[in-house]
């Protein structure tokens, strides 16, 4: 099988610059035939995946930055430009949409290019987006940088990247990893957004802006120094792995592959129920909340820098709870933890219109540490049951069920500033998407079960 340069294991990777650890070196050297550990020398190496794993975790918060900087601009945009919130909605709406609707199809490039280059381009046309919006007067330039090239950045930097490196690394522990990669998106929004809310009430919303954009291009050289596309680059077998995994060559047409695997997988049930409570999950959350949870706080006289730490502590203990989901996911049926959590979201969500207040009290408190536990884990048992239905195939899969998700996300955060615009308020939208996730809750538990071992390509 012919490599390219820079599917190779680089200098970083090379046996001779690593003395203290012979067993990976000697692997390295013959990397079809990997050498088994030898005799115990009283200390336990750690697997390459889990560095592979650091790295993807960083990388995904470097790309959650511009994640952060949405609903904190909403108010300062429609100050400034006398834009309509439904207008900077829809600016919001394309980026969401294409940060789904990128994902099959950078799944499929990561096959046929390698991880490293597709996401070293993404944070690059990320923070190209984020840094040109200093210089936009109109309102389709807001629609270019902020929804066509950061939407398409992110997109490729979204769920299906965490897919595919947990696919390739991880045999066993599969839950997990997808819960802290999850997690990782959470992870971003509590670093940045108490920092993005006070640089945009204090300098205002263009030094934030630049700020998202060298957040992106800081992460580019952790991605192309750090990370590998495939175990055999390093000739390690994949974590958990009782057997030696080559690595497949280039596969090529990533978007006739992308288009091919939906043709396929629209054909079977699982697929529509799983896109479909995944665009509830992501109305509920990315188009609802992320969105429009701090202008709605902000309607209710409460300071912007307060409302946005209450989303930071949102990510602090969605941290927790999608670590947590994933553990529970290598244990439990996936499509009841799908039903429990939708459930408690949808309850959570009835309540939030009398919890908003100008200060914050100890109901609210509640509010956030319930719905932040809830926030994304749903992601890990999404990804496991695509994983049981469409085997080999189930990172494009999931690729397209996250596109539903961000279609879902869009589609809410233009109704969402619609909304206000029409009634004054969000009390509508709060209760309406309560009454999507108890459908998403019954839809969790329709879903079939596929028979150990069925599992192959859709």
């Amino acid at each position: 099988m012919t490599q390219t340069a820079d599917d190779a294991p680089n200098a970083a990777d090379a046996p001779s610059t690593d003395p203290a650890d012979p067993a990976e070196a000697r692997s390295a050297a013959a990397p079809h035939h990997p050498v088994e550990a030898g005799p115990r020398t009283g200390r336990t190496r750690i697997h390459r995946a889990w560095f592979v794993a650091a790295v993807t975790f960083v990388t995904i918060i470097g790309a959650a930055a511009f994640r952060s900087l949405p609903g904190l601009l909403i108010d300062p945009l429609h100050e400034e430009f006398d834009w309509s919130r439904g207008t900077i909605a829809s600016a919001v709406s394309i980026n969401l949409a294409l940060y789904g609707l990128t994902a099959p199809f950078a799944a499929a490039l990561m096959d046929r290019f390698g991880i490293r280059r597709v996401v070293a381009v993404a944070l690059t046309v990320i923070a190209l987006g984020a840094g040109t919006t200093v210089w936009m007067t109109s309102a389709w330039q807001l629609m270019l940088c902020w929804g066509l090239l950061v939407g398409l950045g992110s997109g490729s930097m979204a769920l299906a990247f965490a897919a595919t490196v947990t696919d390739r690394w991880f045999t066993e522990r599969r839950g997990l990893v997808s819960g802290i990669l999850t997690a990782a998106s959470a992870s971003g929004q509590l670093i940045f957004l108490p920092l993005l809310s006070w640089i945009v009430s204090e300098r205002g919303w263009r030094p934030a802006s630049v700020t998202v954009a060298l957040a992106a291009l800081a992460v580019v050289p952790f991605v192309w120094l750090l990370l590998r596309d495939h175990p055999a680059d390093v000739g390690l077998k994949p974590y958990g792995a009782k057997e030696f995994v080559p690595k497949p060559g280039p596969v090529p047409g990533a978007a006739r592959r992308a288009v091919a695997v939906l043709f396929s997988a629209v054909r079977t049930g699982p697929f529509w129920l799983l896109a479909g409570t995944f665009a509830i999950c992501g109305a509920s959350t990315n188009g609802l909340i992320q969105t429009h949870f701090i202008p709605a706080a902000h309607d209710e006289h409460m300071p912007v820098t307060a409302a946005a730490s209450l989303l930071a502590v949102i990510g602090v203990f969605d941290v927790l709870g999608t670590i947590a989901s994933g553990w529970f996911t290598d244990r439990f049926d996936a499509r009841r933890l799908l039903a429990v959590y939708y459930a408690f979201r949808g309850i959570s969500l009835l309540f939030l219109p009398i919890l908003l207040g100008p200060a914050v009290n100890l109901p609210m408190i509640f509010f956030i540490v319930f719905y932040g536990l809830d926030w994304v884990a749903t992601v890990p048992p999404t990804m496991a049951l695509c994983r049981e239905h469409y085997g080999a195939d189930s990172a494009i899969v999931f690729g397209w069920v996250l596109a539903s998700h961000q279609v879902g996300a869009a589609l809410v955060a233009f109704l969402g500033g619609l909304a206000r615009d029409t009634f004054g308020s969000y009390d509508v939208v709060w209760v309406a998407s309560g009454g999507l996730c108890a459908a998403a809750a019954l839809m969790a538990l329709v879903i079939r079960r596929r028979p150990v071992g069925s599992a192959g390509a859709a």
